[in-house]
């Protein structure tokens, strides 16, 4: 019974998300959506939940791994300047650029100096886009090390999700403290009025998509008209002379 509560909740929210994209649409605003986390926390599943019922044409996926052969030796933000939303969609960024102040600085990618100064630079950028109109909402999906290694050991046994572990989410899992204040340093340093984090527990994997997709939601519909405008009088007569009936107002 509270499985099917938490599916109909997910689904109202989901209708409400699409009704947000027609809305950006019709008025040509943009939004960014950055999902973080701790490895195995539910990214993945988290953005098929919110996208599932969006119009893919409004919505882009963006996945974040190492930066290609043509972005190295570049501005680490070139490659998310690049994929920033046109008019009228919303992107998602699968891992975004604060790989600079995490996997960057945990593996040792980038020079301390490097990736401290990384803090403001990341700020300065979120600014530039919040005060041009983009709306953006950045999530931390967390778990705690049991249950990552239980996600872990499911991935390994489960053929279909075999591809979802590697030899990086080891390494991360070994490295837990080191990502642990990462983390703790990221929300500190970056989490500002016009972009605060949100911070999501995923231990519990429907509670925490539907609270995910709620703040999402509320966030991206919050001071923006939902209802769609009326018909044009003269496409309703129009239409209601090759249907041949009256139209509902």
């Amino acid at each position: 019974m509270a499985k099917d509560k938490g599916e109909a909740a997910i689904e109202r929210l989901q209708i409400r998300m699409l009704e947000i994209q027609q809305a950006y649409f019709r008025t040509g605003q943009r939004a960014i959506i950055v999902f973080e986390g701790t490895d195995a926390a539910g990214k993945g599943g988290t953005i098929k939940r919110l996208t599932e019922k969006l119009d893919p044409r409004g919505v882009k996926v963006w996945p974040i791994g190492p930066p290609g052969a043509h972005e190295q030796g570049r501005h680490y933000l070139y490659r998310f300047w690049t994929r920033l939303p046109e008019p009228g969609t919303i992107a998602i960024f699968d891992r975004s650029w604060y790989g600079r102040v995490l996997v960057e600085r945990v593996d040792k990618l980038a020079p301390k100096k490097d990736w401290m100064r990384a803090y403001a630079e990341i700020n300065q950028f979120e600014r530039l886009l919040t005060e041009d109109g983009v709306r953006l909402v950045k999530l931390f999906l967390d778990i705690d090390k049991k249950e990552q290694l239980r996600r872990f050991r499911e991935r390994a046994v489960v053929p279909y999700k075999r591809w979802k572990i590697g030899e990086s989410d080891i390494r991360a899992h070994l490295n837990w403290a080191a990502y642990r204040r990462a983390f703790a340093d990221m929300m500190r340093h970056c989490s500002t009025r016009h972009a605060p984090w949100h911070a999501i527990d995923l231990n519990d994997k429907e509670a925490g998509r539907l609270r995910a997709i709620r703040v999402v939601a509320t966030s991206l519909a919050s001071h923006v008209e939902l209802r769609p405008p009326a018909l044009d009088p003269g496409l309703r007569k129009q239409l209601e002379k090759l249907l041949g009936e009256k139209l509902a107002s």
